[in-house]
């Protein structure tokens, strides 16, 4: 007998008020007949306990199978609260396929002081800290100014980005100590938005966002002599498509697409 996670998330459905989520996605690669989608079904939930909010979900291949275990990609559980004026939420992934780690995120965050702590980790056996970073906020002058330091531990390697934002022209500066990248991001009307980066190797990258209506958006990103990225959003609909590009030759072409449908 086989199984599907549709057949299970009604289940939880009935039995609480959180809706299932399905996605369905086109796989890069060549298939017969439906063996080239990729449908995946999410559900969560919410509750409270005291002054806390604590909210779970599921991620499981929507694939019929007669392995019921395979079925789950991803449980998740996350805990928030009020403490000393600092908003503070700790989650966890567990991938059911092994039980005997997690990926753990803690977020800290003041809106008095302006600032936000948020720290990844790895729990298992042992304790690991991945990342940590910290973001500050200024407010001057009707801009707005944020500065955040981030250290990766995995690799030893910590930069610091910069945003600014005022009216409809937002900077980004990103500085280690190895590379610097700058992006202008210009909003040139209600419709239309471009913004350029370069880095310190001189690579340079074009991105275009082009509002289409309700829920409705086109995103094309340039590289040369890299590829041409276009991303198009129709409400639940997602389709992406990244073309290699060799000079000024474009070699084919990987599509994938994505639907995203509430139960």
């Amino acid at each position: 007998m086989k199984f599907s996670a549709i057949a299970l998330f009604a289940l939880f459905g009935a039995a609480a008020a959180g809706r299932p989520n399905l996605s369905i996605s086109v796989r890069d690669g060549n298939f017969d007949g439906l063996d080239g989608l990729d449908p995946t079904v999410s559900w969560e939930n919410s509750a409270q306990s005291g002054d806390m909010d604590i909210s779970y979900g599921v991620e499981a291949s929507a694939r019929p199978t007669s392995d019921i275990a395979s079925l789950p990609r991803k449980i998740w559980g996350k805990a928030s609260t009020d403490i000393s004026g600092w908003g503070v939420s700790a989650r966890a992934d567990v991938n059911p396929q092994d039980l005997d780690s997690a990926d753990i995120e803690l977020n800290a965050e003041n809106e008095d002081n302006d600032l936000s702590v948020n720290l990844v980790a790895s729990a298992g056996k042992d304790f690991a800290v991945r990342s940590v970073e910290a973001t500050k906020g200024l407010d001057a002058n009707g801009a707005r100014v944020t500065v955040t330091p981030r250290f990766n531990l995995e690799d030893d390697s910590r930069d610091v980005v910069v945003n600014y934002s005022n009216d409809n022209t937002d900077v980004k500066l990103t500085a280690s100590a190895d590379a610097q990248e700058v992006t202008v991001s210009q909003r040139l009307d209600d419709d239309n938005r471009v913004a350029p980066t370069i880095n310190s190797n001189g690579d340079l990258s074009v991105e275009w966002e082009r509002r289409l209506g309700d829920d409705s958006s086109l995103t094309a990103t340039l590289k040369p002599n890299d590829s041409l990225d276009v991303e198009w959003k129709d409400d639940a609909w997602t389709a992406n498509v990244n073309m290699p590009i060799d000079g000024a030759n474009i070699n084919g072409a990987n599509v994938s697409i994505k639907r995203d449908v509430n139960f």
